[in-house]
């Protein structure tokens, strides 16, 4: 590292066990993150303000006026501009270090069977089981941890499935395919603001802790919040021997 990056992500490097390696480790990084929304934006900015060296972004959308409540990475003058490119100009005022891919379409099949095994971690921010499903089948086949995120109303929850882990379950073993059916949206049920911010940023921060092994990361956790109450649960969760993605059959 130069003298300009040691000054600048000098609160890791004086984090014990961090040091140094840590901080070179995620500049060497790439993560993928899949949604540029409520849980992206978050996240996004505090891995391009971490340092992570390479961030590809995915999102076919666009940015609406109602998007602006909750997703930080966009702002009025962005209204009408794709998603990625509207979060890509705010990460670069972050840090113009980052490098970034923008790829402004829907994930598919082929999209995230080229790019997932080129990064070291994906984030799933996205906003509907379908995509879900499509990001853990890759990511397990690829090897690659994914740190997924959903949020809601003020419920959310987060979990790291890391295919690395002989003991590590995978996306598909909590839900079921047909798990989309009936599930709440946050256009039909709406969305706490800050709710997608604190899981957005926890998703940046497992993210971290994976690349720089700094921390426990605990594959398989699920972790819900209800921040109407302010109460946590954590749940263990177990490999499903008849999964279709990670099972034994």
């Amino acid at each position: 590292m130069n003298d300009e990056e040691l000054l600048r992500y000098s609160r890791h490097i004086m984090l014990n066990g961090f040091d140094i390696e840590g901080q070179e480790a995620l500049l060497n990084a790439s993560v993928m993150i899949v949604g540029a929304g409520g849980l992206g934006c978050p996240a996004a900015m505090y891995l391009a303000s971490a340092g992570v060296g390479r961030l590809v972004l995915v999102d076919h959308d666009h940015v609406d006026a109602s998007n602006l409540q909750r997703q930080i990475g966009h702002g009025d003058d962005q209204i009408g501009r794709d998603k990625v490119d509207s979060l890509a100009t705010t990460l670069k005022s972050l840090n113009p270090d980052v490098d970034l891919v923008c790829l402004a379409e829907r994930l598919t099949g082929d999209l995230a069977t080229h790019w997932i095994p080129q990064v070291d971690v994906v984030l799933d921010c996205s906003d509907n089981f379908a995509t879900r499903f499509l990001v853990n089948r890759i990511a397990w086949q690829a090897g690659v941890p994914l740190v997924s995120a959903a949020a809601v109303r003020a419920e959310g929850q987060l979990a790291v499935f890391d295919p690395r882990n002989a003991e590590s379950p995978c996306y598909r073993c909590l839900y079921s395919e047909d798990a989309g059916d009936g599930a709440p949206s946050c256009s039909e049920n709406g969305v706490l603001a800050p709710l997608v911010g604190i899981f957005g940023s926890m998703q940046a921060l497992e993210a971290i802790k994976l690349i720089s092994d700094y921390g426990q990361v605990t594959p398989g956790q699920l972790l819900v919040g209800d921040l109407f109450s302010s109460q946590w649960r954590q749940l263990r969760l177990s490999r499903d021997p008849d999964c279709p993605v990670c099972g034994e059959c």
